[in-house]
Parts: C-alpha cells; structure tokens; sequence
C-alpha cells in the first residue's frame, strides 16, 4: 500500500487506500465520513493529476503585484528599527515625508512578512542589529529600550544582575493581637540573591516603611561592601506622597535610592513580594499561632527573627554577588 507523508493529502490518500483494500466504496466512505461524491472527485484528481493533484487548490495564490515595491519594504523593515516605538499610521506619514508613499496596512504587512509587527520584537530585532555592529543608539531607541524596561518592571518582569540592584518592599496586614492592636509587617525581597528580612510594626506609615530600610536592608548590605540601587514599592500611601514631605521618599533620595513604582491595580507587578508573603503567612504565622498565645510584638519578631528568617545566610548572598556583574554601589 503507498503511502504520502504530506499532512495535507494524507486523508485523502488514505480513503483511495482504503477503499482499494475493502474493494467497497460506500463502506470506506462511511468509515472514513467522506460522502462517495468526495471520493470520486479525489479519484478522478489521482488518476490525472498524481498525488499532487490532491492537494488543495482551494486557497488563493497571494498577487505579489499587490506587494509593496522593494526599496518601500526595505524603507518601512528600516524604519522600524529607527522608530521602533511608532504605530504604523505614524510610519505612513513619516514616510510620506521622505517620499514613500505606503499606507498603514502596507506597513502592517511589511511588518508582519519581517517579524516586527510587535513593538517587543521591533526591539529584540534592534539589540541583533546593534549588538555586532556596535553602532550608537538614537535618542530616540534609547527612549524605546528604556520604556520597555519600565514597562517589563511594571508587569513583574523583573531580571538583575547582582545583589542590591532592585529590592521589592510590601506592606503586608499580620492580623490583630489582644492588648496590642493591628500587626503589620514590612517585607524586603533582593530580586537577585531572594534575601528577605521583615519587622512588624503596630502601625502602616512612611516611616515604618523607611524604619525597615534603615534598621535591617541597608546596614546590611554596608556589611557585605554592596548598597541598595533600587526598590519596587506598591503606590500606597506609605510608599508614594510629595516628595518634600514624605519620609520615605526623602528617605531613598537620601540615601540616592532609585524608587519604581508598580502599575496600578496589578498587584502582580510586585508579585516577588506578594509570593514571599503568602509563604511566610503558611509557613510561619499560621502555624505559630496555633500552637502560643503572644502577648507581645517583641515575642513575634523575635520568633520571626530567629526562628524562621534564618534560612538564608549571608554566605548565600555572598556567593551570589561573587558570580555577578560588578556594578554593585560601594
């Protein structure tokens, strides 16, 4: 029994071969849920076509005189890397100015037919370019790199080179202790080395938030010969006011700390943070108030302290930094 590799015609052939081997066409045709006008089309395509002929001719034959001409093409796929933030009604009429006369949906096309219909691939494409060449970014493609760094942040895509390059700081709602009140805690994540301390405070303010920065992340870090070059905050009113007047923005501007904030309402932006909370919460909290009644935040922080922070060790850190770029602040 032959047999045709190609995907396409492989149901086609295989109801002529079946056929043939049941010597039945009607049942054939039923086993394979043709109708029996299908299968004598197909015969008939065989017997004077070969096994090309099966194949579907259904699909229209793209008109390349429709194409847009290709020094137009080679001007809108080099545009693309010159302006790789512009829409393709903006491409058009940039163009238009220097003479190249091509519409939107011809640059769409163009864009698609070169892999560049998405701003992140007109990027990637660019760093190719750039990367062996070593020609100097435009104003304008440094503008672009930078944004879909912001907007890779933003969205909780989040790559660092080394300890203290970003750490991500939350705000995280313990509970609620007799004789003491609300229970809040302040979490520190390092993006790159995942090094976490955290302290509970009886209140949610910019100044517990600096407190956190000042007592436990950045004597820290002086210990190790690193510092903190920035953090990723949530917009909630501990971490964001007027600069002038708020502690924990004066605070970083202080000590020259790079503030990024996450996009509103995606709290996955700071999802590093956000993971580390709901493991302490399971692995810690939940556990230990089952089993002792505190009276007193002390007697919580310091089993959160000694108790369960001490997983990781300095020598991780220290090790992490070892491997990494040397960018780290002194």
């Amino acid at each position: 029994m032959s047999s045709v590799p190609q995907n396409v015609i492989k149901h086609k052939f295989g109801l002529l071969n079946l056929a043939a081997e049941l010597g039945n066409v009607s049942r054939a045709c039923k086993v394979m849920g043709f109708s029996r006008d299908t299968f004598y089309r197909y015969q008939s395509a065989m017997q004077t076509g070969g096994v090309d002929a099966l194949i579907d001719a259904n699909r229209k034959k793209p008109n390349l005189r429709n194409r847009a001409e290709e020094t137009t093409e080679t001007a809108v796929a080099a545009f693309a890397l010159e302006q790789p933030a512009f829409g393709q009604v903006r491409v058009s009429n940039e163009l238009r100015k220097r003479g190249i006369f091509v519409s939107a949906s011809g640059v769409r096309s163009v864009r698609l037919r070169h892999d560049l219909e998405s701003f992140k691939k007109r990027l990637a494409a660019l760093e190719r370019h750039v990367a062996p060449s070593g020609e100097v970014l435009t104003e304008a493609q440094i503008a672009a790199l930078e944004k879909k760094q912001d907007d890779d942040i933003s969205h909780g895509e989040i790559e660092t080179a080394h300890p203290g390059c970003l750490g991500s700081q939350d705000t995280f709602y313990v509970g609620t202790m007799k004789g003491v009140g609300r229970i809040y805690q302040q979490t520190f994540v390092d993006t790159y080395s995942k090094w976490a301390p955290a302290k509970l405070y009886t209140t949610k303010t910019p100044i517990t938030a600096a407190d956190l920065l000042n007592d436990r992340v950045l004597p820290f870090f002086a210990k190790q010969g690193m510092g903190v070059i920035g953090i990723l905050t949530d917009r909630g009113t501990e971490y964001c006011g007027r600069l002038e007047q708020h502690d924990y923005q004066l605070y970083l501007a202080l000590n020259d700390i790079e503030h990024t904030k996450t996009k509103a309402n995606h709290p996955q932006t700071n999802g590093i943070c956000e993971r580390f909370r709901k493991t302490i919460l399971q692995g810690f909290y939940q556990t230990v108030f089952r089993r002792k009644i505190y009276r007193t935040i002390e007697e919580l922080q310091t089993d959160l302290v000694n108790g369960w922070l001490t997983t990781t060790s300095i020598a991780h850190i220290k090790a992490r930094c070892a491997v990494a770029e040397p960018r780290c602040k002194h």
